[in-house]
Parts: C-alpha cells; structure tokens; sequence
C-alpha cells in the first residue's frame, strides 16, 4: 500500500519498515523534551499522512523504550483517521521513577496502518445470547 507522505521536517528519516514484514514503522521526534517521572508531553514528528479511506493509523509504544524506560503512549493507540492532514504527534508519558530526555530524531513511537469496518448502529431491544453473555473484567479467570 502506497501512502501520501509530506514531509514537514526534511532532517528527518521518512518512516520505513526495519525488516521484511513488521507491522509497524518508526516515528522520530522532531523536536526535544524532558519527561520528568509522571509527566506527559505532546511530541511532534515532522510527518504529515494521507491514509486512505477504508484505514486507520494506529499511533503503538515502541518497546524498547517502554521495557528500559518506562515511556508510553498515553492514548495508546492514538487514532488517526483516514481524514486528517496534520502532522502526526504521539502523547508520550514517562511511568517511570526517572526522567527520560528525548532528543531531537530519536524513535519514539510506531505508526501501524490497520483496515477499518465502517460503523452502522442498529438499535434493538435485545442482544442475541452467547456464551459469555454479560461477564466483563476477570470473566474467564485471573
């Protein structure tokens, strides 16, 4: 699949796929911060994308820096849908016990692109049963 791409910051890598067959690419910062333990910053990555209709982006942690560091996607994922034009940024959260510095280039998400079903709700009196029915959190067991 082929997606429009601009390039807002052209010091910065186009996104691309490490190896053969991985689902995601990395986004890169396009500008510094310092997350202090708990704190949430707002980063922006210097792309801008037009995914096509019929998709969705899906905007993951990477885990490297979750497992090492502690450093999230608050919104995780964060949604971009097929319409918007914006530059993409990612909500990161340190939820860790130390501050994490993000340089200017450095990977700090990854953007999947995912097929999307189009929503109709069709409202009834009730559901169809099923085997699970109703049982929410911890219904199949710890």
């Amino acid at each position: 699949m082929k997606i429009p791409l601009q390039r807002l910051d052209v010091g910065l890598p186009v996104p691309a796929h490490a190896h053969p067959g991985d689902g995601g690419v990395d986004l890169c910062a396009r500008s510094g911060a310092e997350l202090k333990p708990g704190e949430r910053a707002v980063v922006p990555t210097g792309i801008a994308v037009a995914i096509p209709e019929g998709f969705a982006g899906l905007v993951t942690p990477r885990s490297g820096i979750a497992v090492r560091h502690g450093i999230s996607v608050v919104n995780g994922p964060g949604l971009i849908d097929a319409g918007y034009r914006g530059e993409i940024k990612v909500v990161l959260v340190n939820l860790s016990d130390e501050p994490f510095l993000i340089e200017r280039g450095d990977r700090i998400a990854q953007l999947v692109v995912v097929p999307v079903a189009v929503q109709e709700f069709e409202v009834v009196d009730e559901l169809p049963d099923t085997s699970r029915g109703s049982g929410g959190f911890g219904s199949t067991g710890s």
